[in-house]
């Protein structure tokens, strides 16, 4: 699979699946993931579109060079992305930090965009406090102390309970973050501010919330929603990490959307 540089040098690996001929969705992970953690949604999108997964900068296969990194640096290498395998748009589903990516690809880049996909996602976050804690801890300790309160976070405590594996590969993909490319990402999401510029988002939009997510509280994805003219709001019964916890009927409400 392809490794792509973008301007400022950082390579980013991607991956590709699906039709050339098809309409394209691109798919953008959550903070302390990789690419696989769409391994449950990948074939089912993949019978429907060009699906193109891609490891953010500081996580995966790609390069973590230092921070901090910004919402533009990531949008902009979603778009080094797009320009090299000559993508003119794409749909779009992002995850936390890859719904807040979205954000901005549907204010500054909306041309590139067809649908947009927002999932347990948030717009802007007054108190700085937890990101800065969690960058200085991350920088100090690395990111093993913080893996039982951030999986308690990422999934309910019945699915912890019942799915062991899934919380181990989840947890190994977590401790494989770069520490430096993860305080990189932190630092932009305590800096990130949509709740004003996503009025200028124009591409159909989902959002997607979980019901019991204290990370990003269905609150939150309805506030995103209510500032986008059409946006429709999907709630499933999960925490942070909604597509790996209810993988089917994540499957099905995102395809619901982008087929439609």
């Amino acid at each position: 699979m392809p490794t792509i540089v973008t301007d400022d040098n950082c390579p980013i690996h991607v991956e590709i699946e699906g039709r050339a001929d098809a309409p394209v969705l691109m798919l953008s992970n959550s903070l302390g993931t990789d690419l696989s953690m769409w391994n449950d949604q990948a074939g089912e999108f993949a019978k429907h579109f060009r699906l193109v997964r891609y490891d953010r900068r500081g996580h995966g296969k790609s390069g973590a060079p230092s921070g901090p990194y910004s919402m533009e640096r990531f949008g902009r290498d979603v778009i080094a992305v797009l320009d090299a395998l000559n993508i003119e748009k794409t749909n779009w589903c992002g995850l936390s930090l890859g719904g807040m990516v979205g954000q901005w690809l549907g204010v500054n880049a909306p041309h590139r965009i067809e649908k947009l996909i927002l999932s347990n996602t948030h717009n802007y976050y007054p108190d700085k406090t937890f990101w800065t804690g969690r960058i200085k801890a991350v920088e100090e300790k690395g990111l093993a102390p913080l893996v039982d309160a951030n999986m308690q976070r990422w999934f309910t405590e019945g699915f912890r309970a019942r799915a062991p594996e899934t919380m181990a590969r989840m947890t190994a993909m977590f401790l494989a973050t770069d520490p430096l490319g993860y305080a990189g990402c932190c630092h932009a999401i305590a800096a990130m501010d949509f709740r004003d510029s996503n009025a200028r988002i124009t591409a159909p939009t989902l959002v997607i919330v979980g019901a019991q997510d204290a990370a990003t509280p269905p609150a939150t994805g309805e506030a995103i929603a209510a500032k986008i003219k059409g946006a429709q709001v999907a709630s499933l019964d999960a925490a942070h990490i909604s597509n790996v916890e209810q993988p089917k009927p994540f499957t099905d409400t995102a395809l619901k959307f982008l087929l439609g």
